[in-house]
């Protein structure tokens, strides 16, 4: 039994293919077109985990969309019918749109999927549809390792619903409440992700990143004016302050009112006001989150929580639940966004639909999220010939020793290995890597090599049984989406002078003797890495280990700002080439940036990538 699960047409289109409820294989869009959250239709994705199954289009018992667009539909014209005849430019927009084509999705997707097939759209597998918030509880719950949990999906807007809870027990998901658009915790962040001048859908990680070098001083102003949060983390939004219902912006002119002058310009310097309403923004989303789990737990009375939803992936949130909420376990979607959707949608067909059973408990469905493509030694070589890179070959452990020594001795490296990523964190397979302790690591990585603003931080890979070590985390975190502090007894003692300072100056302050994964507030955002799931990854950390005493990478996505992560062994070499990377691992070759044929300095490949 073969089920394909599509997400498509908003943003971050993907694909999945489940087989007799595992897990075969899934990707983004993105990777294949280099166009970051790309929203067409997977095709490429649609093609690479049909040849991963080694099965056709005709083959496939059910194809599954990841939600149902005419309930989107309804929802939109009821929206424009409450608020006319506000929005009247926005709702000619949205209805050319819909009308040219999502109102006809069913019929849009069978031609598309019948071109990819070279058939005819009779000889398609049936087509079914599941709802938005379904299938973010089905890719949270269905492959975590609970047999019972409470399903929490915090998002933008669904259908309908933006915040749901489920009750998830052995193949079955039952609903148990929904708060309703306009009211969305995701698009509340979002709001103010635009107001502060970065990219809605891209930019909220950079929202979340700045908080802790700014003081919450609008936290009231928030609460007093935008949204009403009741003792159980349900909430209502003022909506008179926000444009999304049926304007082209987020927040409008009472809202800038509000906060004393019109959002901040993208690319334009970053101010301590926008640190500050990060952080206010920031502290009320983890009240409304740390509320709500709260609730979950005394409804439900479960030990485990599942999430998913774009909210899923404010990892400050999801530790503070883990601390101080009354769950024992946590479980998140890697791919909590829409990308995931394709993953829960396939997985919901096949245990509720068809009412098959899940897999024993203690298992990790996601498989460290590595389903995605992964090239031999021999497709790389032929490729590094190509285009007459020098590199040299080595079997595992020489290797690991070598790059080793190369990351201690403060280089930077690309680490291309194994099958890729799912989902938007880069866990050791298309990773760049380096030294923690390095105190100048952070800088070099964001202005010289990922080309993005200094302040964004670096997350930490560390061995899983030496977590406590480091982290004030005794959880595994495989997929980046926990933060927990550095241990007291790895901090750096700062000075009276230095605790004086604001904002990015207090960037350059070594915090702890892992400082290039210290955040300003002592945080990680910690990936646990597990011999079981990746075995060459976890053996060269291991190997840094032994050669230096520490059990930490500095792991970060491999791509520049703008890209998506690199997929082919093509990407990967090109990346690195116009980067200031010292050396690149792909599999068993390792090449040093010096002994590298001339490379066209052209900075015009800049504008390849629209920036994130």
């Amino acid at each position: 039994m073969n089920i394909l699960g599509i997400s498509a047409y908003y943003h971050d289109s993907a694909a999945a293919l489940v087989r007799l409820g595992n897990i075969l294989a899934a990707s983004q869009e993105e990777r294949f077109t280099r166009k970051k959250h790309d929203p067409r239709f997977p095709k490429n994705a649609i093609m690479y985990v049909l040849t991963e199954g080694n099965i056709s289009l005709e083959e496939l018992d059910y194809i599954v969309f990841y939600e149902k667009p005419l309930i989107t539909f309804e929802r939109l014209l009821e929206t424009y019918i409450t608020y006319a005849p506000q929005g009247f430019r926005s709702f000619v927009t949205a209805m050319t749109a819909w009308l040219q084509e999502k109102l006809y999705l069913k019929t849009v997707l069978k031609k598309e999927l019948a071109k990819l097939g070279n058939c005819k759209t009779s000889q398609l597998p049936p087509l079914l549809f599941t709802e938005h918030h379904q299938s973010h509880a089905a890719s949270a719950f269905f492959p975590s390792p609970f047999e019972t949990a409470a399903i929490l999906c915090l998002d933008a807007v669904g259908e309908w619903a933006t915040t749901s809870l489920w009750l998830g027990e052995s193949n079955h998901m039952t609903p148990k409440w929904e708060i309703h658009f306009p009211h969305s915790l995701g698009l509340l962040y979002s709001a103010f992700t635009y107001y502060t001048g970065f990219k809605v859908n891209s930019g909220e990680y950079k929202l979340m990143g700045l908080a802790p070098y700014g003081e919450p001083k609008y936290t009231d102003l928030i609460l007093e004016n935008l949204i009403d949060i009741k003792e159980d983390g349900t909430f209502r939004l003022n909506m008179d302050y926000f444009n999304y219902a049926t304007g082209l912006t987020m927040t409008n002119h009472k809202f800038a009112q509000l906060f004393g002058q019109p959002p901040r310009k993208p690319e334009s310097k970053i101010t301590q006001r926008e640190m500050n309403i990060a952080a206010s923004i920031q502290k009320v989303t983890e009240e409304i989150v740390l509320k709500l789990a709260n609730t979950a737990y005394q409804e439900l009375g479960t030990d485990n929580l599942c999430l998913a939803g774009g909210v899923a992936l404010n990892c400050v949130s999801n530790g503070r639940i883990l601390r101080e909420s009354k769950f024992k376990n946590i479980w998140i979607q890697p791919a909590a966004g829409d990308s995931g959707g394709a993953i829960g949608a396939a997985l919901s067909i096949w245990h509720q639909y068809l009412e098959k059973p899940r897999y024993s408990n203690n298992y990790d469905g996601m498989k460290g999220a590595y389903l995605g493509p992964q090239f031999s030694n021999e497709e790389a070589q032929k490729y590094l010939d190509d285009v007459r890179a020098h590199y040299t070959y080595w079997q595992d452990n020489e290797l690991f020793n070598k790059v080793a020594k190369i990351l201690a001795e403060g280089n930077v490296v690309g680490w291309f290995q194994g099958r890729m990523e799912f989902g938007p964190r880069a866990l050791g397979n298309r990773s760049i890597i380096g030294d923690p302790r390095n105190e100048k690591m952070q800088s070099v990585m964001n202005l010289k090599i990922k080309y993005r603003e200094s302040f964004r931080p670096f997350a930490p890979s560390v061995l899983a049984e030496k977590v406590n070590e480091y982290f004030d985390l005794d959880k595994p975190s495989p997929y980046m989406l926990l933060v927990a502090e550095v241990k007291k007894d790895l901090h750096i003692p700062i000075t009276e002078e230095q605790k004086q300072l604001f904002g990015i100056d207090k960037l350059n302050v070594p915090r702890s003797k892992i400082s290039a994964v210290t955040h300003v507030d002592y945080s990680a955002r910690v990936q646990t890495v597990h011999a079981e799931t990746n075995p060459r990854y976890y053996q060269l950390i291991k190997q840094f280990e032994a050669l230096t005493g520490c059990g930490v990478l500095v792991n970060t996505s491999f791509n520049v700002r703008g890209e998506p992560i690199v997929c082919t062994p093509e990407d990967a070499y090109r990346c690195f080439m116009r980067t200031e990377m010292d050396y690149l691992v792909i599999n068993n070759y390792l090449l040093a940036k010096s002994k590298q044929p001339q490379w066209q300095k052209d900075e015009s490949w800049k504008n390849e990538f629209e920036l994130d």
